[in-house]
């Protein structure tokens, strides 16, 4: 099982020199990947929860690759409906060839109303755009020139180079845990990638609906890579009060062995909780994860494997 860090591209205290620090951080614990989130207009729905200012996930991810040499890159996730298909593929594929193979490719249909009618999209139709937009994607990235018609974008002929560098693509994460989000992960992606999970609901219902939803459709079932918050206490939290990840350090032990157990190839690690104030100061979050990296892991990860 491959352990990541979620990296703090918003906030009051976010700066190249904090997204520098965190993914080296990660880089030299031994994570195996860090992903970063996705936002285009800064709405009051969208600052209530992520504050600005916001990095480009593309852009830093870029910059990131060349400051880095082991870790994988990843979105978690980018909004599907927001760019067009194929801007979006071909920043990917960008990102991808600049980073020698290491982009992860996590995708979302978004929530946020405010940021939608910001972009002129519609707020109803953004799971309908996003299953025409992400294969629209794969066309880019698997043919050249490639053609696609759908019912929201169409297009013939189109040079798309450069090529991922990985064949046919990068993994593509798709995140939610609606049946509709699970059916997007079947049909189109490569995992499903469901964020804050309580490990019941994964074990007794996400999963199993999950095997369902690939049995009716006769896909193989994604792989699980399920994006976690990391909240270390001094004392134990009661099972039902808190999510995976939280808890002492043995309860979060105990949380990624079952995550190993439920078949998890990757588990993501998000520290914040929602406080904009803590992205002024990392050094919380930072001991956490060098504990974490030290105490339990022992990256790059044998003992979960």
């Amino acid at each position: 099982m491959r352990i990541g860090v979620n990296l703090l591209n918003f906030g009051p205290g976010v700066s190249p020199d904090g997204l520098a620090g965190w993914t080296e951080l990660a880089e030299r614990l031994g994570y195996h990947f860090v992903m970063i989130s996705d936002h285009v207009a800064m709405t009051p729905d969208v600052v209530a929860r992520y504050p600005a200012p916001f990095y480009d996930p593309f852009v830093t991810l870029a910059w990131l690759a060349r400051l880095t040499r082991r870790v994988e890159l990843g979105t978690t996730v980018v909004i599907l409906p927001y760019r067009h298909p194929l801007h979006t593929a071909r920043l990917a594929a960008n990102v991808d060839r600049l980073s020698g193979g290491r982009f992860i490719f996590g995708v979302g249909v978004g929530w946020a109303r405010q940021e939608f009618e910001a972009l002129g999209v519609p707020f109803e139709r953004r799971g309908a755009m996003s299953n025409d937009y992400l294969a629209a994607i794969k066309a880019a990235w698997t043919s050249d020139p490639a053609s696609h018609a759908g019912p929201f974008v169409a297009f013939r002929d189109v040079h798309t180079g450069p090529r991922p560098v990985r064949a046919p693509h990068p993994p593509i994460w798709v995140g939610g845990a609606s049946d509709a989000a699970m059916r997007r992960a079947v049909r189109l992606g490569d995992a499903w990638h469901p964020i804050r999970v309580r490990l019941p609901w994964l074990r007794d219902t996400g999963l199993p609906r999950l095997r369902q939803i690939a049995d009716k459709e006769g896909r193989p079932v994604p792989a699980l890579c399920p994006r976690i918050r990391l909240r270390i206490t001094e004392t134990a939290l009661a099972d039902e009060q808190r999510i995976a990840g939280e808890g002492s350090l043995e309860q979060v032990r105990a949380d990624l062995q079952a995550l190993a157990g439920l078949g998890a190839s990757h588990v993501l690690l998000d520290t914040y909780t929602d406080d904009p104030e803590a992205t002024r100061h990392h050094e919380t979050a930072w001991r956490m994860l060098t504990t974490l990296a030290e105490q339990v892991l022992d990256l790059p990860g044998e003992r979960l494997r």
